[in-house]
Protein backbone atom coordinates (compact mmCIF):
# COMPACT_ATOMS: atom_id res chain seq x y z
CA UNK A 1 0.00 0.00 0.00
CA UNK A 2 2.82 2.31 0.88
CA UNK A 3 4.63 1.43 -2.32
CA UNK A 4 1.56 2.25 -4.41
CA UNK A 5 1.16 5.59 -2.66
CA UNK A 6 4.81 6.49 -3.22
CA UNK A 7 4.51 5.53 -6.88
CA UNK A 8 1.38 7.66 -7.29
CA UNK A 9 2.95 10.56 -5.42
CA UNK A 10 6.03 10.57 -7.62
CA UNK A 11 4.04 10.87 -10.88
CA UNK A 12 4.77 14.12 -12.72
CA UNK A 13 2.06 16.74 -12.60
CA UNK A 14 0.22 17.55 -15.81
CA UNK A 15 1.42 20.66 -17.57
CA UNK A 16 -1.07 23.54 -17.27
CA UNK A 17 -3.02 24.17 -20.46
CA UNK A 18 -2.49 27.53 -22.10
CA UNK A 19 -4.98 29.51 -24.13
CA UNK A 20 -4.63 30.37 -27.79
CA UNK A 21 -3.70 33.94 -26.88
CA UNK A 22 -0.94 32.82 -24.48
CA UNK A 23 0.50 30.46 -27.09
CA UNK A 24 0.27 33.17 -29.73
CA UNK A 25 2.10 35.64 -27.49
CA UNK A 26 4.90 33.13 -26.93
CA UNK A 27 5.25 32.54 -30.68
CA UNK A 28 5.20 36.27 -31.41
CA UNK A 29 7.99 36.93 -28.92
CA UNK A 30 10.13 34.29 -30.64
CA UNK A 31 9.61 36.06 -33.98
CA UNK A 32 12.20 38.84 -33.88
CA UNK A 33 10.88 40.75 -36.89
CA UNK A 34 7.27 40.56 -35.73
CA UNK A 35 8.13 41.53 -32.16
CA UNK A 36 10.22 44.51 -33.33
CA UNK A 37 7.35 45.55 -35.64
CA UNK A 38 4.98 45.41 -32.67
CA UNK A 39 7.13 47.89 -30.74
CA UNK A 40 7.36 50.20 -33.76
CA UNK A 41 3.57 50.20 -34.08
CA UNK A 42 3.20 50.87 -30.34
CA UNK A 43 5.64 53.80 -30.63
CA UNK A 44 3.58 55.30 -33.46
CA UNK A 45 0.39 54.82 -31.43
CA UNK A 46 1.91 56.61 -28.44
CA UNK A 47 3.12 59.42 -30.72
CA UNK A 48 -0.38 59.81 -32.17
CA UNK A 49 -1.93 59.81 -28.68
CA UNK A 50 0.53 62.48 -27.51
CA UNK A 51 -0.34 64.57 -30.54
CA UNK A 52 -4.08 64.35 -29.87
CA UNK A 53 -3.48 65.34 -26.25
CA UNK A 54 -1.52 68.38 -27.41
CA UNK A 55 1.80 67.25 -25.98
CA UNK A 56 3.63 67.25 -29.33
CA UNK A 57 2.94 68.76 -32.73
CA UNK A 58 0.38 71.29 -31.51
CA UNK A 59 2.16 74.18 -33.23
CA UNK A 60 2.05 72.60 -36.68
CA UNK A 61 0.10 75.55 -38.12
CA UNK A 62 2.39 78.29 -36.74
CA UNK A 63 4.47 80.17 -39.31
CA UNK A 64 7.74 80.26 -37.40
CA UNK A 65 10.29 80.19 -40.22
CA UNK A 66 11.06 81.67 -43.59
CA UNK A 67 9.29 80.22 -46.59
CA UNK A 68 10.87 76.89 -47.54
CA UNK A 69 13.48 77.20 -44.80
CA UNK A 70 15.92 74.32 -45.37
CA UNK A 71 16.85 71.66 -42.81
CA UNK A 72 19.62 72.65 -40.43
CA UNK A 73 22.31 70.47 -41.98
CA UNK A 74 21.63 71.89 -45.47
CA UNK A 75 21.60 75.45 -44.15
CA UNK A 76 24.96 74.92 -42.48
CA UNK A 77 26.45 73.55 -45.69
CA UNK A 78 25.12 76.52 -47.65
CA UNK A 79 26.57 78.93 -45.06
CA UNK A 80 29.99 77.30 -45.33
CA UNK A 81 29.93 77.46 -49.13
CA UNK A 82 28.81 81.10 -49.08
CA UNK A 83 31.60 82.06 -46.65
CA UNK A 84 34.23 80.74 -49.06
CA UNK A 85 33.00 82.78 -52.01
CA UNK A 86 33.70 86.52 -52.48
CA UNK A 87 30.61 88.61 -52.00
CA UNK A 88 29.73 90.94 -54.94
CA UNK A 89 29.72 94.64 -54.19
CA UNK A 90 26.38 96.29 -54.66
CA UNK A 91 26.37 99.26 -57.00
CA UNK A 92 25.50 102.44 -55.18
CA UNK A 93 23.42 105.11 -56.84
CA UNK A 94 23.57 108.63 -55.46
CA UNK A 95 20.05 109.93 -55.36
CA UNK A 96 20.39 112.42 -52.55
CA UNK A 97 21.89 115.03 -54.86
CA UNK A 98 18.84 115.24 -57.09
CA UNK A 99 16.98 118.49 -57.11
CA UNK A 100 13.25 118.49 -56.34
CA UNK A 101 12.53 119.56 -59.89
CA UNK A 102 14.46 116.53 -61.21
CA UNK A 103 12.67 113.98 -58.99
CA UNK A 104 9.06 113.43 -60.16
CA UNK A 105 7.93 111.81 -56.87
CA UNK A 106 9.83 114.12 -54.49
CA UNK A 107 6.67 115.57 -52.96
CA UNK A 108 5.12 112.14 -52.33
CA UNK A 109 8.32 110.94 -50.66
CA UNK A 110 8.31 113.89 -48.26
CA UNK A 111 4.70 113.18 -47.24
CA UNK A 112 5.48 109.51 -46.76
CA UNK A 113 8.49 110.33 -44.55
CA UNK A 114 6.31 112.44 -42.26
CA UNK A 115 3.69 109.68 -41.84
CA UNK A 116 5.89 106.58 -41.78
CA UNK A 117 6.16 106.52 -37.99
CA UNK A 118 2.39 106.05 -37.75
CA UNK A 119 2.54 102.75 -39.62
CA UNK A 120 5.51 101.05 -37.99
CA UNK A 121 4.95 97.29 -38.05
CA UNK A 122 6.99 95.32 -35.53
CA UNK A 123 9.30 92.99 -37.38
CA UNK A 124 8.95 89.34 -36.40
CA UNK A 125 12.19 87.43 -36.59
CA UNK A 126 11.63 84.11 -38.33
CA UNK A 127 14.01 81.20 -38.29
CA UNK A 128 16.19 80.76 -41.35
CA UNK A 129 16.30 76.99 -40.88
CA UNK A 130 14.56 74.25 -38.92
CA UNK A 131 15.66 70.77 -37.92
CA UNK A 132 13.78 69.13 -40.79
CA UNK A 133 12.86 72.21 -42.81
CA UNK A 134 9.72 74.26 -43.38
CA UNK A 135 7.00 74.42 -46.02
CA UNK A 136 5.88 77.34 -48.18
CA UNK A 137 4.20 79.12 -45.24
CA UNK A 138 7.14 78.54 -42.90
CA UNK A 139 5.49 75.80 -40.83
CA UNK A 140 7.65 73.19 -39.16
CA UNK A 141 7.56 69.99 -41.22
CA UNK A 142 8.35 67.82 -38.19
CA UNK A 143 5.29 69.13 -36.34
CA UNK A 144 3.19 68.68 -39.47
CA UNK A 145 4.23 65.07 -40.03
CA UNK A 146 3.62 64.23 -36.35
CA UNK A 147 0.13 65.74 -36.54
CA UNK A 148 -0.41 63.98 -39.87
CA UNK A 149 0.60 60.68 -38.24
CA UNK A 150 -2.06 61.10 -35.57
CA UNK A 151 -4.70 61.95 -38.19
CA UNK A 152 -3.88 58.97 -40.41
CA UNK A 153 -3.75 56.56 -37.47
CA UNK A 154 -7.03 57.94 -36.10
CA UNK A 155 -8.73 57.33 -39.45
CA UNK A 156 -7.15 53.89 -39.82
CA UNK A 157 -8.01 52.73 -36.30
CA UNK A 158 -11.62 53.85 -36.08
CA UNK A 159 -12.33 53.12 -39.75
CA UNK A 160 -11.03 49.56 -39.31
CA UNK A 161 -12.96 49.13 -36.07
CA UNK A 162 -16.22 50.24 -37.71
CA UNK A 163 -15.57 48.02 -40.74
CA UNK A 164 -14.97 45.03 -38.41
CA UNK A 165 -18.23 45.73 -36.57
CA UNK A 166 -20.25 46.00 -39.79
CA UNK A 167 -18.64 43.02 -41.52
CA UNK A 168 -18.70 40.75 -38.45
CA UNK A 169 -22.35 41.56 -37.64
CA UNK A 170 -23.60 40.95 -41.18
CA UNK A 171 -21.37 37.90 -41.67
CA UNK A 172 -22.55 36.38 -38.37
CA UNK A 173 -26.22 36.80 -39.36
CA UNK A 174 -25.63 35.35 -42.83
CA UNK A 175 -23.61 32.37 -41.64
CA UNK A 176 -25.69 31.52 -38.58
CA UNK A 177 -29.23 31.87 -39.91
CA UNK A 178 -28.61 30.94 -43.55
CA UNK A 179 -31.50 30.59 -46.02
CA UNK A 180 -33.22 33.87 -46.88
CA UNK A 181 -31.04 35.97 -44.59
CA UNK A 182 -27.93 34.52 -46.22
CA UNK A 183 -29.33 35.04 -49.73
CA UNK A 184 -30.18 38.68 -49.07
CA UNK A 185 -26.88 39.52 -47.39
CA UNK A 186 -24.90 37.74 -50.12
CA UNK A 187 -26.76 39.83 -52.72
CA UNK A 188 -25.94 42.97 -50.72
CA UNK A 189 -22.30 41.86 -50.51
CA UNK A 190 -22.17 41.21 -54.27
CA UNK A 191 -23.44 44.71 -55.02
CA UNK A 192 -20.52 46.26 -53.12
CA UNK A 193 -17.88 43.93 -54.56
CA UNK A 194 -19.11 44.42 -58.13
CA UNK A 195 -17.78 47.99 -58.20
CA UNK A 196 -14.07 48.90 -58.08
CA UNK A 197 -12.94 49.93 -54.60
CA UNK A 198 -11.39 53.25 -55.62
CA UNK A 199 -14.40 54.24 -57.73
CA UNK A 200 -16.72 53.47 -54.82
CA UNK A 201 -14.51 55.43 -52.43
CA UNK A 202 -14.45 58.50 -54.64
CA UNK A 203 -18.21 58.34 -55.23
CA UNK A 204 -18.98 58.19 -51.49
CA UNK A 205 -16.42 60.90 -50.71
CA UNK A 206 -17.75 63.25 -53.41
CA UNK A 207 -21.31 62.94 -52.06
CA UNK A 208 -20.49 63.10 -48.34
CA UNK A 209 -17.96 65.95 -48.54
CA UNK A 210 -14.72 66.46 -46.66
CA UNK A 211 -14.01 65.92 -42.98
CA UNK A 212 -12.44 63.44 -40.59
CA UNK A 213 -15.72 61.76 -39.64
CA UNK A 214 -16.74 61.53 -43.28
CA UNK A 215 -13.49 59.82 -44.25
CA UNK A 216 -13.89 57.24 -41.46
CA UNK A 217 -17.48 56.50 -42.48
CA UNK A 218 -16.67 56.29 -46.19
CA UNK A 219 -13.70 53.97 -45.68
CA UNK A 220 -15.59 51.66 -43.31
CA UNK A 221 -18.58 51.40 -45.68
CA UNK A 222 -16.33 50.32 -48.55
CA UNK A 223 -13.98 47.89 -46.76
CA UNK A 224 -16.28 45.64 -44.68
CA UNK A 225 -16.74 43.05 -47.43
CA UNK A 226 -13.59 41.03 -46.67
CA UNK A 227 -14.55 40.70 -43.00
CA UNK A 228 -18.09 39.68 -44.01
CA UNK A 229 -16.85 36.88 -46.25
CA UNK A 230 -14.48 35.52 -43.59
CA UNK A 231 -16.97 35.65 -40.69
CA UNK A 232 -19.77 34.11 -42.77
CA UNK A 233 -17.59 31.13 -43.69
CA UNK A 234 -16.48 30.60 -40.08
CA UNK A 235 -20.06 30.78 -38.74
CA UNK A 236 -21.25 28.25 -41.32
CA UNK A 237 -18.47 25.90 -40.18
CA UNK A 238 -18.98 26.38 -36.42
CA UNK A 239 -22.79 26.58 -36.11
CA UNK A 240 -23.12 22.79 -36.25
CA UNK A 241 -20.31 22.05 -33.76
CA UNK A 242 -21.05 20.19 -30.53
CA UNK A 243 -20.55 23.12 -28.15
CA UNK A 244 -23.06 25.23 -30.13
CA UNK A 245 -25.60 22.40 -30.14
CA UNK A 246 -25.11 21.97 -26.40
CA UNK A 247 -25.80 25.67 -25.86
CA UNK A 248 -28.95 25.31 -27.97
CA UNK A 249 -30.03 22.30 -25.89
CA UNK A 250 -29.88 24.23 -22.61
CA UNK A 251 -31.98 27.06 -24.09
CA UNK A 252 -29.37 29.65 -25.12
CA UNK A 253 -30.74 32.32 -27.43
CA UNK A 254 -29.50 32.80 -30.98
CA UNK A 255 -27.70 36.02 -30.04
CA UNK A 256 -25.92 34.25 -27.16
CA UNK A 257 -24.84 31.37 -29.37
CA UNK A 258 -23.60 33.80 -32.04
CA UNK A 259 -21.70 36.31 -29.93
CA UNK A 260 -20.80 34.33 -26.78
CA UNK A 261 -20.08 30.84 -28.09
CA UNK A 262 -19.01 31.26 -31.74
CA UNK A 263 -17.56 34.77 -32.07
CA UNK A 264 -14.82 34.35 -29.40
CA UNK A 265 -13.53 31.32 -31.33
CA UNK A 266 -12.80 33.49 -34.39
CA UNK A 267 -11.55 36.58 -32.52
CA UNK A 268 -7.97 35.82 -33.53
CA UNK A 269 -9.01 35.99 -37.19
CA UNK A 270 -10.71 39.34 -36.58
CA UNK A 271 -7.52 40.67 -35.00
CA UNK A 272 -5.54 39.76 -38.13
CA UNK A 273 -8.24 41.34 -40.31
CA UNK A 274 -8.12 44.48 -38.19
CA UNK A 275 -4.38 44.76 -38.75
CA UNK A 276 -4.82 44.27 -42.50
CA UNK A 277 -7.54 46.90 -42.63
CA UNK A 278 -5.38 49.39 -40.73
CA UNK A 279 -2.73 49.22 -43.46
CA UNK A 280 -5.27 49.51 -46.26
CA UNK A 281 -7.24 52.37 -44.70
CA UNK A 282 -4.13 54.43 -44.00
CA UNK A 283 -3.22 54.15 -47.70
CA UNK A 284 -6.77 54.99 -48.79
CA UNK A 285 -6.88 58.04 -46.52
CA UNK A 286 -3.62 59.31 -48.02
CA UNK A 287 -5.02 58.88 -51.54
CA UNK A 288 -8.30 60.62 -50.72
CA UNK A 289 -6.58 63.56 -49.02
CA UNK A 290 -4.10 63.85 -51.88
CA UNK A 291 -7.00 64.08 -54.36
CA UNK A 292 -8.84 66.65 -52.21
CA UNK A 293 -11.60 64.35 -50.89
CA UNK A 294 -10.05 63.65 -47.49
CA UNK A 295 -9.61 65.67 -44.33
CA UNK A 296 -10.70 69.28 -43.95
CA UNK A 297 -8.35 72.10 -44.94
CA UNK A 298 -8.01 73.05 -41.26
CA UNK A 299 -6.47 69.66 -40.55
CA UNK A 300 -3.33 67.99 -41.81
CA UNK A 301 -2.60 64.42 -42.83
CA UNK A 302 0.03 62.63 -44.85
CA UNK A 303 -2.17 62.93 -47.93
CA UNK A 304 -2.63 66.70 -47.64
CA UNK A 305 1.14 67.07 -47.13
CA UNK A 306 1.81 65.05 -50.28
CA UNK A 307 -0.61 67.29 -52.17
CA UNK A 308 1.84 70.18 -51.59
CA UNK A 309 4.84 68.19 -52.82
CA UNK A 310 4.58 68.56 -56.66
CA UNK A 311 4.90 72.36 -56.51
CA UNK A 312 7.77 72.08 -54.03
CA UNK A 313 9.70 69.55 -56.10
CA UNK A 314 9.58 71.84 -59.13
CA UNK A 315 11.47 74.41 -57.04
CA UNK A 316 13.90 71.88 -55.58
CA UNK A 317 12.40 71.63 -52.07
CA UNK A 318 12.28 67.93 -51.26
CA UNK A 319 12.31 67.75 -47.45
CA UNK A 320 8.55 67.57 -46.90
CA UNK A 321 8.31 64.60 -49.28
CA UNK A 322 11.23 62.89 -47.53
CA UNK A 323 9.65 63.20 -44.07
CA UNK A 324 6.27 61.85 -45.18
CA UNK A 325 7.87 58.96 -47.05
CA UNK A 326 10.03 57.98 -44.04
CA UNK A 327 7.15 58.07 -41.53
CA UNK A 328 4.61 56.40 -43.79
CA UNK A 329 6.99 53.70 -45.04
CA UNK A 330 8.10 52.83 -41.52
CA UNK A 331 4.54 52.55 -40.16
CA UNK A 332 3.06 50.65 -43.12
CA UNK A 333 6.00 48.24 -43.28
CA UNK A 334 5.82 47.59 -39.53
CA UNK A 335 2.06 46.96 -39.73
CA UNK A 336 2.50 44.57 -42.68
CA UNK A 337 5.25 42.61 -40.89
CA UNK A 338 3.18 42.50 -37.70
CA UNK A 339 0.15 41.21 -39.62
CA UNK A 340 2.16 38.33 -41.08
CA UNK A 341 3.57 37.49 -37.64
CA UNK A 342 0.12 37.62 -36.02
CA UNK A 343 -1.30 35.32 -38.69
CA UNK A 344 1.41 32.74 -37.96
CA UNK A 345 1.33 33.17 -34.18
CA UNK A 346 -2.45 32.86 -33.81
CA UNK A 347 -2.89 29.93 -36.20
CA UNK A 348 -3.98 26.93 -34.06
CA UNK A 349 -2.44 24.54 -36.61
CA UNK A 350 1.05 25.89 -35.87
CA UNK A 351 2.72 23.84 -33.16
Amino acid sequence: MTTLQNTAGSAPAAAPSRSLWALGWQRLKRDRIGFASLWIVIAFMLLALASWLGLVGRGWNDEIAESYAPPTFIYQQQAVQAAGKPQPQAASVALEGLKPSEDPIWAEIQIARKNRDKYVVPEVKKAESLTFGADQRGRDILDKVIKGTSTSLFVGFFGSLLAIVIGASLGACAGFFGRKADDFLMWFYSVFTAMPDMLLLLAFAAVAGRGLGTVILVLSLTTWTGVFRLVRAEFIKLRSREFVQAADAIGASSARRMFVHILPNISHLLLVQFSLLMVGLIKYEVILSFLGFGVDVRQVSWGSMLAEVPEELLQGYWWQLAMVVVFMSLLVTAFSMLTDSLRDALDPKVK
